[in-house]
């Protein structure tokens, strides 16, 4: 089976040279979900590019028979964060012209309906009310409907002749591709000396451990704007105004955030986890034919951590030095067990020092930054 590649221009340079995406959109013969997955929103971290190639190679060994619905595969999702550079180093974590991280950009529905309501009554509410006596699959259509129609708006403001900042441009092509998506994956890497884990959102435990990865944490906060958020939030919202009104539904909609190694570098074992995940994920959701095996993949790894985004703790330095030991990444630790070591060089007159750090909480070491030379307030480490 081969896709049908779109390219889409993007962004015009100063040189003439055009920026653009490239989507591949592999469609089974039967109707089925939509799967949207994209890579590198961040412009240092190259392995959901390696992931989705993969991904790629596989589909093609399919026959059309054995995909229900259609997987549409982004790699190299921000072409402008990607070329990015300072040095020998890739630093297309921020728009720098404009100062916002890539992924904090994105229209968010039930934001835009609560900040453009003038009347007292919650929208969503209202909306929940009037589809009290439909089933799940007619709601979730006049739902997002209703999320479409508000997009377009979007759309008005893109096409008014005087110009938009590029990354409200960035973010209504990405979101224009994922809007419709059943089940959507945005793959990421660490900053720092991250694991591979990944984000889930609130009840999505069992199908988490579709991705075969050792833990997963719970975004019960959220940072604001970021993709996976915008796309599921009006969802979650939605439930929990049916739950208000007396009747407990659960859309059949997801949204992950895959972290899968660490940025700059391409790690063939983070590589494989996301390969391997996403494959399984995609067989059990029931996108690839029952009748279509993996190979040596299980089902799901029953025994995956989960942890909650509001246990987090992280760890600034609370002096200026370098970082002379320091606990390993993924270690568990316990309240009072020393963390870390900075040596200080005070410029006070007297001799140098060495600061020690001990942990407040007991916790899993899950995050680690790749620098250990670090001014005060800097980040040194997360325990969640």
């Amino acid at each position: 089976m081969l896709p049908i590649i779109s390219t889409i221009p993007l962004r015009q340079m100063a040189s003439g040279d055009v920026l653009s995406l490239q989507v591949y959109k592999f469609i089974g013969q039967n109707p089925g979900k939509k799967v949207y997955i994209q890579s590198n929103l961040h412009g240092a971290e190259i392995v959901g590019n390696a992931v989705i190639h993969q991904l790629i190679e596989f589909l093609t060994t399919l026959n059309n028979t054995d995909l229900i619905g259609e997987i549409w595969l982004l790699p190299v999702c921000n072409p402008m964060g990607t070329n990015q550079r300072s040095h020998h180093f890739s630093s297309g974590r921020h728009c720098a012209y404009e100062a916002k991280d890539w992924n904090r950009i994105f229209w968010d529905y039930e934001k835009d309906i609560s900040q453009s309501n003038q009347s007292e009554e919650n929208q969503l509410l209202s909306f929940a009310k009037s589809q009290l006596d439909l089933n799940v699959e007619e709601i979730r259509t006049n739902f997002l409907n209703a999320i479409k129609q508000q997009f377009l708006k979007v759309s008005d403001k893109i096409n008014s002749g005087i110009g938009i900042p590029y990354t409200e441009k960035l973010r209504y092509k990405l979101q224009s591709l994922s809007l419709d998506a059943d089940y959507l994956i945005d793959i990421h890497s660490s900053t720092n000396q991250g694991l591979n884990y990944l984000y889930y959102f609130n009840n999505r435990e069992e199908s988490a451990k579709y991705f075969l990865l050792d833990f997963g944490i719970l975004l019960d906060e959220y940072d604001g704007d970021a993709f996976d958020e915008a796309f599921i939030k009006p969802w979650l919202a939605l439930e929990e105004c049916f739950e208000q009104l007396g009747r407990t539904i659960q859309f059949n909609v997801e949204a992950w955030t895959l972290e899968l190694g660490r940025g700059m570098e391409m790690i063939p074992d983070s590589v494989n986890k996301g390969v391997e995940g996403i494959k399984n994920y995609l067989k059990q959701k029931g996108i690839l034919s029952q009748y279509f095996e993996l190979d040596n993949i299980p089902e799901l790894n029953s025994e995956m951590n989960f942890k909650t985004k509001s246990k987090a703790t992280k760890y600034y330095a609370t002096v200026g030095g370098m970082i002379q030991s320091r606990i390993a990444l993924g270690a568990e630790v316990k309240a009072g067990e020393k963390l870390y070591q900075i040596l200080s060089f005070n410029k006070q007159g007297k001799l140098p020092t060495i600061v020690d750090i001990f942990a407040h909480k007991d916790g899993f070491v899950f995050d680690v930054s790749a620098n250990q030379s670090v001014n005060e307030g800097e980040f040194v480490l997360g325990i969640i």
